[in-house]
């Protein structure tokens, strides 16, 4: 069996997959981290013999989180680089200009790092997404800080794109539920840390709550910012890249809430944490956990089940069918579960705060935070 063949990346000793994702530019600790988790899940199984005799590979290119990369460096890892299947696209902008071409092909498209709606239509054939949605983000912490803190202003800061849309779509439906509405929302321009309009806007709306869809630096920037005016509850959703965001906020990290999708990296009494803290360490021994890079090794061992299921002939649609025939999968603690018209494994959604040793431990109750 050579890769030229029916299949594409699919070797007698090989099997190939490739990554669209942010490897410069400033939001490239995504980028790096799940990558870094992929590559330790295909070590610690290639350390085992490979899945039916073949090792896996990955192929990384860098979008720079922009979609016209990940436009072209998609069709070039379906076209020239032939990889069997793509995993782990950092973003929403990128992973709605990738997709298209992944469904044309049938290629399969898992796990990618983001909770847009758009991943979760029944009608994709090829996506097959690992992680809770943002609505279900946004909707916990709407949920929380109405039912914990009596909370009613809320302002949202967004990313002037898909991703910032998707989350701002989520925080509106979520707050019009309980009849109420954003007080400020305003937004700033991806890939760019000129957040002063939006933080003038909103601290000018005296919000009790701001919520953020963002990523790492503007969103530390506008936390930043914004304290020297207001003093809210902060909140991201898990996309802002938690361990980049405490990094980046310093000594001013504490008391800011991120909901999460994946378990706690160093809680190292859920199994599938003990594999990872395990399968990083034996990667990269100076890989430091987080939940970027567990969502990277979740969604590569993800892979590796449907490898399994397919045996030794695999094809593209064994791969992708072998979700739907599965149903109910277990990664070590981690339950998935898909089905017809369900492509979306976990609606698991965590809040969590960094305390003052900047850790992300979780929120049981908002007031017994504040």
């Amino acid at each position: 069996m050579a890769g030229d063949q029916a299949t594409p990346g699919v070797f007698d000793d090989r099997v190939l997959f490739g990554q669209s994702a942010a490897f410069s530019g400033p939001a490239q600790a995504l980028g790096h981290s799940m990558r870094l988790g992929i590559e330790a899940a295909f070590h610690e199984q290639n350390q085992a013999g490979g899945v039916h005799g073949r090792m896996l590979e990955l192929v990384t290119m860098d979008d720079r989180y922009e979609p016209g990369f990940a436009f072209a460096n998609t069709r070039d890892l379906i076209t020239r680089e032939r990889v069997f299947a793509l995993i782990g696209e950092v973003g929403t902008p990128t992973s709605r200009s990738a997709v298209p071409l992944a469904e044309s092909r049938a290629v399969p498209f898992v796990a990618p790092f983001t909770g847009a709606g758009f991943l979760r239509d029944p009608d994709l054939n090829s996506v097959v997404n690992l992680r809770a949605s943002y609505a279900q983000e946004t909707e916990h912490m709407v949920e929380r800080l109405t039912a914990d803190l009596g909370v009613t202003r809320v302002a949202v800061m967004y990313q002037n794109d898909s991703y910032g849309q998707s989350g701002l779509n989520g925080v509106t439906e979520a707050l019009d539920k309980r009849g109420l509405a954003p007080v400020a929302t305003w937004y700033y321009e991806r890939n760019s840390s000129a957040v002063k309009a939006a933080v003038f806007h909103i601290a000018a709306a005296e919000p009790e709550a701001v919520i953020f869809i963002g990523a790492y630096q503007p969103v530390a920037k506008a936390i930043t910012l914004l304290r020297e005016d207001v003093d809210p509850v902060f909140m991201a959703v898990s996309f802002v890249g938690s361990n980049a965001l405490a990094t980046e906020l310093g000594d001013d990290a504490g008391g800011v809430y991120v909901t999460q999708v994946v378990p706690i990296p160093d809680d190292a009494d859920t199994p599938v944490v003990a594999d990872y803290r395990s399968a990083i360490s034996e990667f990269d021994p100076d890989a430091v956990p987080g939940f970027v890079s567990l969502e990277g090794y979740l969604a590569g061992r993800l892979a590796i089940v449907a490898l399994e299921t397919c045996g030794a002939d695999l094809t593209r649609e064994c791969f992708l069918g072998a979700f739907s025939e599965l149903a109910s999968i277990d990664l070590s603690g981690v339950s998935l579960h898909y089905g017809p018209g369900d492509n979306q494994g976990s609606d698991v959604v965590l809040l969590t705060v960094i305390n003052d040793e900047g850790r992300f431990v979780p929120a049981a109750n908002l007031g017994d935070t504040q």
